[in-house]
């Protein structure tokens, strides 16, 4: 069984009702996907109604907006109103996370890296003063995210970052015990893997997850 201290963010909500239902079950973050190609996204009017029920009902849990590559020449101090957390999730470099930082300094910058043979690992590290977490998520050709694919775990072993990291990618009841035993993330971020459909999450899988995570 995981321990409690885990954090647990369940991320593609795509309605008020059930980011209502997720986060009464005492997750840590809720993610919206604001990727328009994403079959999980959802408009801004609809973030920022899942977002203000959330922070009016659950002030506590974080409110992550993911983006992917948004040029910053067109991100106004207004683009972020509802969320606590922006969740980087495609190719931004380091002077774009320092720029980004520097624009939003009330806001957490978490920061995905996917994840397709060890060597991609090793720069992580020198995003640690512009980010407060990191994700790890698998490398799929054809998505970004939300692919069900786990990464090797080989490339998970004795990873260290002096930020909080999360793994994502495949997270499922039957990989738990390997993610408490073997590879220890600070967090483990889930989507695809308890879905009904894409942004439908089934429930019932939600409740066993978390019982087993909590």
């Amino acid at each position: 069984m995981l321990e409690a201290k885990t954090l647990v963010k369940i991320c593609g909500i795509t309605t008020v009702d059930q980011a209502l239902q997720i986060a009464n079950l005492g997750v840590d973050a809720i993610g919206v996907i604001s990727v328009k190609e994403s079959p999980r996204y959802v408009s801004n009017e609809i973030k920022n109604d899942i977002f203000r029920n959330l922070k009016k009902n659950f002030p506590h849990i974080k409110r992550v907006s993911v983006v992917k590559n948004i040029p910053l020449e067109l991100i106004c101090i207004n683009s972020f109103n509802s969320e606590n957390v922006i969740q980087l999730h495609g190719d931004e470099d380091l002077a774009y996370c320092k720029r980004l930082r520097s624009k939003f300094p009330q806001i957490e910058i978490w920061k995905a890296f996917r994840i397709k043979n060890r060597d991609d690992t090793k720069e992580i590290e020198l995003f640690s003063s512009f980010i407060d977490a990191v994700l790890l998520d698998s490398w799929n050709e054809k998505t970004y995210g939300g692919s069900g694919i786990r990464i090797n775990s080989k490339y998970l072993e004795e990873l260290k970052f002096n930020k909080p990291w999360f793994l994502a990618g495949g997270i499922s009841i039957d990989w738990l015990t390997q993610i408490l035993t073997d590879i220890k993330p600070n967090g483990i971020d889930i989507s695809s893997s308890i879905e009904i459909s894409p942004g439908i999450k089934d429930m019932n899988k939600t409740k066993e997850l978390l019982n087993l995570i909590k």
